[in-house]
């Protein structure tokens, strides 16, 4: 199913020709309009004549979360605070929040990028779509629910919390969509086996799933307890929210949507543009933002690009499931650890709930790597030898993938904090 056929199968070639004029325009727009860009394009001796196409995009400088904050709030704007006509804004958890600002075209460009997200994961105008993503100043709820509207399926816009409340709701209004974190989604799962709710009872189909780096092994779990399909999406604030990227039902990687964005891999280390294939940093520079137009946004986000045809006709790029984020990456005694490295490997050997946590402590001037893993009520009150043979197990799988030596503590379901939103995975007890 294809939402913008014209788009999404366009010519590689003519697909080109598009993000080249777009993104001229795009340049000559923030040299124009943006201090912050021009004086970062001057300082490199740029005008944008020099910038003629796509092949040119890698003289432009980089644009990074810290550009924004320091910017805050309004100075990367590219249009008088009159044509803005709304407001969003990151979490702010790590120092002041950064500010999005959209016009009203931009709204119309997010609501049918996030129609083409949708329709990419099988949502039709017969669909009911519960949307337990958070309100608010973050953009996944309204995101999603512009999406929905866009495309005409009955939107349910419950927001994040009270898990048996959204159950209910579930089962009495027939809800055929969920949009949530995955990690929530398996939270739902667990509360309803709590409840006494048999899949049966649901009309659920398809799950529209992002907002954190989730696995394949926690997609099959997802899968397997709501017994839906799952797929992955991705979008940041700062770029426009979700709507940059969704996978197909091929599952086969995740299409950038490359009539809006020009993505790049880079080396996170020193900025060079990496070939196809290659692990790196994703870069985004979007063509045809009004608001807050970006140049070469280094995204934190660890992926790689696979310019192949998808069977589903589709011939925009695709990204690798992200595999982690070089700022959420722990260094420990010098070896880089993701948590979704970690959560591969307990979804693969089994036994386990899909809940973990890494706690990272420095002791006698030593990095200590401790993994809380949880296990099923069942398990953890069989008897000990069982336990010590998992625990052993799955230490030995972790140090062999990381290289590193870690303790691991199965603990008892329920002991790791939930979330009704961004999952909590690090605690880093070092005094760095």
């Amino acid at each position: 199913m294809y939402w913008d056929k014209a788009h999404e199968c366009m010519e590689r070639e003519q697909l080109r020709e598009l993000q080249s004029r777009r993104l001229v325009e795009t340049v000559r727009r923030v040299y124009h309009n943006v201090p912050y860009y021009r004086q970062r394009m001057q300082e490199m001796g740029l005008v944008p004549e020099d910038i003629n196409g796509v092949e040119d995009l890698h003289k432009l400088p980089f644009t990074t979360k810290q550009d924004l904050r320091d910017n805050y709030p309004y100075g990367t704007f590219a249009v008088p605070l009159s044509e803005i006509v709304r407001i969003h804004a990151s979490s702010g958890t790590t120092g002041k929040p950064t500010v999005v600002g959209y016009t009203r075209k931009d709204i119309i460009t997010w609501s049918e990028l996030m129609a083409r997200t949708l329709v990419c994961g099988g949502t039709t105008k017969d669909s009911v779509i519960q949307i337990a993503y958070g309100y608010g100043l973050f953009t996944g709820g309204l995101g999603v629910h512009y999406g929905a509207e866009r495309i005409g399926a009955s939107v349910i816009p419950i927001s994040g919390g009270n898990t048996k409340r959204q159950i209910m709701i579930m089962k009495d209004f027939g809800t055929t969509v969920l949009a949530c974190t995955p990690s929530y989604a398996l939270h739902i799962a667990e509360t309803m086996e709590e409840m006494g709710i048999k899949r049966e009872e649901l009309k659920l189909q398809y799950g529209i799933f992002g907002a954190e780096p989730w696995s394949e092994g926690m997609r099959r779990e997802i899968e397997s307890k709501l017994q839906i399909s799952a797929i992955d999406i991705y979008g940041l604030s700062e770029v426009i929210g979700p709507g940059v990227a969704s996978e197909c039902q091929y599952k086969c990687g995740l299409h950038i949507f490359e009539d809006h964005f020009i993505p790049e891999i880079v080396d996170p280390e020193t900025g060079e543009v990496l070939p196809e294939g290659e692990e790196g940093e994703l870069v985004i520079t979007t063509i045809t933002k009004e608001g807050l137009p970006l140049i070469r946004y280094r995204t934190r986000d660890i992926s790689a690009l696979n310019y192949e045809p998808c069977k589903c006709g589709r011939t925009h790029v695709r990204m690798k499931k992200v595999l982690g984020r070089t700022d959420d990456m722990i260094i420990v005694r010098g070896v880089n650890v993701f948590p979704s490295q970690i959560e591969s490997i307990l979804m693969e050997i089994g036994q386990t709930e899909p809940h973990y946590l890494l706690v990272v402590d420095r002791i006698n001037n030593l990095d200590v790597l401790e993994i809380w893993v949880e296990v099923s009520n069942k398990l953890f009150s069989d008897e000990v030898r069982k336990l010590e043979e998992l625990n052993r197990r799955i230490t030995n799988e972790i140090q062999s993938a990381l290289g590193l030596s870690v303790k691991v503590k199965l603990v008892e379901p329920k002991t790791i904090e939930r979330s009704e939103s961004k999952a909590r995975r690090v605690i880093d007890r070092r005094k760095l």
